[in-house]
């Protein structure tokens, strides 16, 4: 075989690899970072906005719709022009639109800076995840992607909590300046200390046919589709437990800003647990018993939020079933990513893609799902989330099948 940059990221040390999964990993964690930090000033947004919480609710979604449009574009980008080029200019546009937002001077104007920002993330979302499948495969892969689960976990972990501290010394525009900081240190770490992973001679034309067809063969195979489907489903239930929470736990339940940041940082914690449970698991069982028992657990915890709502439980007993939830996405992720993309080594960028717009087209759902039930109860946030997780694990036992993964050498 012959040496390429490739095959070099395959043999990097432990160090190298630390380097990759905290680029990577901050990569990742972009969604969260953009949304969590900001979750618990929506209800003084919407004082200072003087828009309701239904039209702040709305730069979720759009933010949302932004990241699955930016993936499809940013995906085959990167199969035609390697990773590093898309990349950049993804960071760029991210930082200079989240000062945008920190400057918008309506509820409409923050809406259109939201979707600009959310282009720029999704470039870092997509490619981060289809530099993973050049450097690595089988358990190897899989495992990486449990790594990348200790840094872009800490997103929902650090996020809100940064975020509700940061209203005690600055209004809530203060936030979105922290994370143009942030997209430029990610800039500049991918400028200086992330090497292109895709040779030359592995790309693919930009071609919009082509690409269209490559779509087109994704959606066709059942099994892609049906671990890019549970997957996305799974990420609607903790979107919609995202969208909703800051107001189910806020005004429904009485807590003040700090104390639902601090909540909303236990449950990520959660994530990140899982992510490593996952890393230590995989290889001694099979990525899919795995990822079936973390489905298992996610439609378990909708169901439990489900009944501690109908019932109107105490708090305790609405948390304790969130956090199973939110937990299984730590192993659901790196789980079904993996076996997703096991089979697509020469259209990374592409398949990263279909999966990131699926999850967040899918999850984008959960906000006007949720809104349509009212804000004065937890009620439907346990309808929604009980559902799609539900709907996660019968399609993931009725459209996917066992396969034989190889090892790397």
């Amino acid at each position: 075989m012959s040496t390429t940059t490739n095959d070099a990221t395959r043999k990097t040390t432990a160090p190298g690899k630390v380097r990759y999964a905290l680029i990577l990993g901050g990569l990742s964690a972009f969604a969260p970072l953009s949304v969590d930090m900001y979750l618990p000033a929506l209800p003084g947004m919407a004082n200072d906005l003087h828009a309701g919480n239904a039209v702040l609710q709305v730069t979720l979604t759009m933010f949302i719709v932004g990241l699955a449009l930016g993936q499809l574009v940013a995906g085959p980008l990167s199969d035609a022009l390697g990773r590093r080029k898309p990349l950049i200019v993804g960071l760029v546009l991210y930082a200079v639109s989240s000062v945008l937002c920190a400057l918008s001077p309506s509820a409409g104007a923050l809406v259109g800076a939201r979707v600009l920002e959310a282009l720029g993330a999704a470039a870092g979302i997509v490619i981060a995840r289809a530099i993973v499948r050049d450097l690595f495969s089988g358990v190897a892969m899989t495992r990486f992607f449990s790594m990348l689960m200790l840094v872009s976990g800490l997103g929902p972990v650090l996020a809100p909590v940064v975020g509700g501290q940061l209203l005690r010394i600055t209004p809530w525009r203060g936030v979105f300046v922290v994370l143009a900081v942030i997209g430029v240190a990610l800039l500049i770490a991918v400028s200086f200390a992330l090497p292109e992973p895709l040779p030359p001679d592995q790309r693919r034309p930009a071609r919009l046919g082509r690409t269209l067809r490559t779509y087109g063969e994704l959606l066709a195979d059942r099994s892609f589709l049906g671990y890019a489907l549970s997957a996305a489903l799974v990420f609607a239930a903790l979107f919609t437990y995202i969208s909703a929470s800051s107001f189910v736990l806020q005004e429904v339940y009485g807590l003040s800003p700090q104390e639902f940041s601090f909540v909303f940082g236990a449950n990520g914690l959660g994530i990140v647990f899982a992510g490593q449970l996952n890393a230590r698991l995989v290889g001694r069982f099979a990525e899919r018993r795995l990822l079936a028992a973390s489905l298992i657990m996610a439609m378990l915890g909708g169901l439990g939020v489900l009944l501690a709502a109908v019932f109107a439980l105490p708090l305790p007993a609405l948390l304790v079933p969130l956090l199973f939830l939110v937990s299984s996405m730590g192993m659901v992720t790196p789980n079904a990513s993996s076996l997703a993309m096991a089979e697509q080594p020469h259209r990374a960028g592409s398949a990263s893609a279909l999966l990131g717009v699926l999850q967040f087209l899918i999850g984008g759902l959960a906000t006007p799902l949720v809104g349509i039930g009212g804000e004065s109860t937890a009620v439907p946030m346990g309808v929604v989330m009980a559902g799609f997780a539900t709907t996660a694990l019968i399609l993931f036992a009725t459209m996917t099948r066992p396969t034989l993964r190889a090892e790397p050498a």
